[in-house]
């Protein structure tokens, strides 16, 4: 996945260089102390040869178009949503420094299991990485194509189904038979089994053998205790990283209350990551998103594709003061991961 280069501001996007510089000081302070950010302050950090009378001339100029407010009278300025989307629009790839590099490396080089368990530690991963919390979605594999079935023998009555989906999940069955089968029966039915269900999904109906004899009979136990699953296996799996960070991260009781509840719902997270990305974006902040409990967050997601299908995505999310250049790069990377995982690349060398 090409990670995505953002361009300096250019006086053609709205604001001359000396406002989007301004804003950027602005952003960046308040990013990092959660305070107003006066004149004087921006006057002394940023790269302007201007007094602190024509950077707040500016600041108030931002102000009138939207970019930042002032909570109080002769406080400081914060950014506005406005604000926080000039900031990401034209910002700059961020990296990720060499210790986050190394972890999700050795992370993903470790990392073993059927998709569930993957996508659960990456969600750990995630929060770990950037302190807010996590959101990792991944499609139901009941809409993924099989890629291979082998049935094993364990005895003359019991046999254990392996079924491999093209997301990378890997599903174990048990499979009782009233009836004898031999090694070279099963043998036989697991490569009937695969010329039946490779390229099929967990919901296309197959034609099985009607046959009477053995192989016909396990073949069609299999199927039958295959496509039985399917039902469980609908919706998207979510995973939440670093629920208790939120109230860490966020100010307001009832902010943390709202936050929690949304993160409850999982249908109301799928809900929101999938709008996110049918958006084409990969930061909604504050009432973009159209989640009104979730007005004062931001969220940034990145999908993850298998043969050019997106299967999932990787999101966090924080307050709108979030370290955008950090937490983008650091989603990127996750997301890059897993896609390589997914797609059976070795990460080790």
């Amino acid at each position: 996945m090409a990670r995505r280069v953002k361009t300096p501001p250019q006086p053609h996007s709205g604001l001359d260089a000396r406002k989007a510089t301004i804003l950027e000081a602005v952003v960046v302070e308040h990013i990092d102390t959660a305070q107003p950010v006066g004149s004087s302050s921006v006057a002394h950090n940023a790269d302007l040869a201007v007094s602190p009378a024509t950077v707040r001339t500016e600041m108030v100029a931002l102000e009138r178009e939207g970019y930042l407010a002032q909570p109080h009278t002769s406080a400081g300025r914060v950014p506005t949503d406005k604000g926080y989307r000039y900031f990401v629009d034209h910002l700059k790839a961020g990296e990720l420094g060499l210790a986050q590099q190394q972890q999700i490396k050795e992370f993903f080089s470790h990392v073993r299991g059927e998709m569930e368990e993957v996508l659960e530690q990456t969600s750990t991963l995630l929060s770990h990485l950037t302190s807010y919390t996590s959101v990792v979605v991944g499609s139901a594999h009941s809409r993924s194509t099989i890629l291979n079935v082998q049935l094993v023998n364990l005895d003359a009555h019991h046999h254990l189904l392996v079924t491999v989906f093209s997301d990378g999940t890997v599903t174990k069955h048990s499979v009782l038979a009233a009836f004898e089968a031999s090694h070279v029966e099963v043998t036989e039915a697991s490569r009937q089994l695969n010329a039946l269900l490779i390229g099929t999904t967990l919901d296309a109906v197959v034609q099985v053998p009607s046959r009477a004899d053995t192989i016909a009979k396990l073949v069609r136990e299999s199927v039958s205790v295959l496509h039985a699953e399917s039902p469980t296996l609908e919706g998207e799996q979510v995973y939440i990283g670093g629920s208790s960070r939120v109230a860490e991260v966020f100010d307001g009781v009832e902010t943390v209350r709202k936050v929690l509840a949304i993160l409850e719902q999982e249908l109301l997270v799928v809900s929101l990551v999938e709008d996110i990305l049918g958006k084409g974006v990969s930061v909604a902040i504050g009432s973009e998103h159209g989640f009104e409990p979730l007005s004062s967050c931001a969220v940034i997601v990145a999908p993850v594709s298998l043969d050019g299908e997106t299967i999932g995505a990787v999101g966090l999310l924080g307050p709108t003061r979030m370290k955008y250049p950090e937490v983008m790069a650091a989603a990127e990377a996750v997301s890059h991961h897993l896609t390589r995982h997914f797609g059976g690349e070795d990460e080790r060398g």
